[in-house]
This record gives C-alpha cells, structure tokens and sequence, in this order.
C-alpha cells in the first residue's frame, strides 16, 4: 500500500530540512513520539539506525529507523520497522522560490503481519493515509511558526 502526497511550506528550502532532520523536533509534530535513540552509525547519516519511541495513551509503540539515502536539503529516504509492519518513505524538499518549499512525500508498506493492522489496511485504506497526511500537515504547521 502507497501513500503519496505534497503540500506548500511557506519557509525557504533549506530551513525546511534542518527542522526535518533534527530529531529534537519531532514531538512538535507526531503526536505520542517520546524519542529517539542512536543504536549505530552516525546520527543522520546513510546506515544509521535508531530506535523511535511512542506513546499514545496506555499503549506505547516502538520503531527501528534506518536511514537509506539522507541527500537533504534536497531528500530523505528511510526504512522502518516495527513488529507488525514494515514500511519505506521518501520525502523530497523542491524549492519553488526564495521563501516557499514544496514537501513531497511517499510511504510505502511492505509488510504487515497482525490481523488487525492488516483488516485496517484492507477495509478502511484511509486510515493510513489521514495519519500520514495529519503528521504532514502538523509538520508544515511547526515549519512555518518556526523562527518567526
């Protein structure tokens, strides 16, 4: 299952993706993220891989991030694991002029393997795709009251 999209950020570029790849920042626009631990390589870098924290209520999830391609400003390409689910995303930052960026963005799911997560997937795809477009937009929502 294919999740893609893009959306207009009214910030230049190059601010655009330092707010993208600093971890510090990721509680601005996931909700429930609690943080993020290096487990090898170099934070940031090709290779490195990291473990992302979650909580949401009682529940708590954990994800195995591994960098594939980091080429920001410009791209960031990533595969994560979970348990129950695998999945890709490729977001890519296109200037459009001096003060605007637009954020294009692709997840992929390869895997999903517990009953529920796959029926979800199955009857009601959108569900996957809100939550990834909420995270987008609250996203661009930080982005653009950043440094004001």
């Amino acid at each position: 299952m294919k999740i893609k999209g893009s959306l207009e950020i009214h910030k230049p570029q190059n601010i655009v993706a330092e707010l993208f790849a600093d971890p510090n920042y990721l509680k601005e626009y996931q909700d429930g993220f609690q943080k993020k631990e290096l487990i090898s390589g170099q934070m940031g870098q090709d290779g490195a891989v990291s473990k992302m924290y979650y909580a949401h209520g009682k529940r708590t999830m954990e994800l195995t991030e591994t960098i594939t391609a980091n080429r920001l400003p410009d791209s960031f390409e990533a595969f994560y694991h979970h348990k129950h689910m695998d999945n890709t995303m490729v977001c890519k930052f296109v200037p459009l002029s001096e003060n605007k960026t637009r954020y294009d963005y692709e997840f992929e799911y390869t895997r999903i393997n517990w009953i529920m997560p796959r029926l979800i997937a199955i009857l009601f795809p959108s569900m996957y795709r809100k939550q990834g477009e909420k995270w987008m937009n609250q996203f661009k929502e930080f982005a653009e009251k950043a440094n004001d």
